[in-house]
C-alpha cells in the first residue's frame, strides 16, 4: 500500500482582500480572504495561489474550472459551493462546513481535508491523487466513476457512500471510523480494510455475488 504524499503548505505573507466581487479568470495571489462573504458571488475561471480563506460564506458562489495552488481554507461554511470542474493542487482545507459541494469532474492532487463536516459531496468522475481524509465527516459522498489513486480516509466517517463505477489505487479504508456504503462495495478492488471491516461488509459483499446466508 502506497502512502499519499501530503499536502504542504507553506503561506508567504500575504495582503488582505479588498475587493468587493470576485471576477471571472481572476487572478489572486498571495491573498487573505478574512471572513468575507462570498455567497452567490461568481468567479469561474480564477486562480488562488498562496492564498488563505479564513471563515468565509461560499454559499451558492460559483467557481467552476477555478484552480487553487498552495492555498489554505480554513472554517469555510456553506450550501451548493459550485467547484465543477476544478484543480486543487497542495491544498489544506481545515474545519469546514460544507454541503452540496460540486465537485464533478475536478482534479484534487495532494490535498488535505481535516476535520468538519461536508454533507452531499459530489466528486463523481473526479480525479483525487494524494488526497487524505482526516478526522472528518462525509455524509452521502458521491464518488461514482472516480478515480482514486493514493487515497486515504483516516479516522473519518463515511455515511452512505457512493462508489458506482469508481477505480481505486492504493486507497486504505483501514481507519475509518464508521465505513457506510450505500452503493459500489463490488467497486472495492484496490483498497485495503481491516479484518473487522470485512465482517461488517461481508453480508453486501455476499449479496451482490448472489450468495445466501442462513443458519
Amino acid at each position: 500500500m502506497a502512502a499519499a504524499r501530503r499536502a504542504e503548505v507553506r503561506l508567504p505573507p500575504l495582503v488582505a482582500y479588498e475587493g468587493e466581487e470576485l471576477e471571472p479568470d481572476g487572478d489572486y495571489d498571495g491573498v487573505r480572504f478574512e471572513a468575507v462573504d462570498l455567497s452567490d458571488q461568481s468567479g469561474p475561471g480564477a486562480r488562488f495561489m498562496d492564498c488563505a480563506l479564513d471563515g468565509c460564506a461560499l454559499d451558492r458562489t460559483e467557481l467552476t474550472r477555478s484552480r487553487f495552488i498552495d492555498s489554505v481554507l480554513t472554517g469555510v461554511r456553506g450550501v451548493g459551493t459550485d467547484l465543477s470542474g476544478a484543480s486543487l493542487r497542495d491544498v489544506e482545507i481545515v474545519d469546514a462546513r460544507l454541503g452540496g459541494v460540486q465537485l464533478h469532474g475536478a482534479v484534487l492532487e495532494r490535498v488535505l481535508v481535516r476535520g468538519g463536516k461536508v454533507d452531499y459531496l459530489n466528486l463523481r468522475k473526479a480525479r483525487l491523487k494524494d488526497v487524505v481524509f482526516e478526522g472528518c465527516v462525509l455524509s452521502e459522498p458521491d464518488f461514482g466513476g472516480a478515480h482514486l489513486v493514493r487515497v486515504e480516509f483516516r479516522d473519518c466517517v463515511l455515511k452512505r457512500a457512493d462508489f458506482s463505477a469508481v477505480r481505486m489505487e492504493s486507497v486504505d479504508l483501514r481507519t475509518v471510523a464508521e465505513l457506510d456504503i450505500a452503493r459500489g462495495v463490488e467497486q472495492l478492488a484496490g483498497a485495503v480494510i481491516s479484518p473487522s471491516q470485512l465482517m461488517e461488509l461481508a453480508p453486501a459483499f455476499a449479496a451482490r455475488i448472489g450468495v445466501r446466508v442462513e443458519a
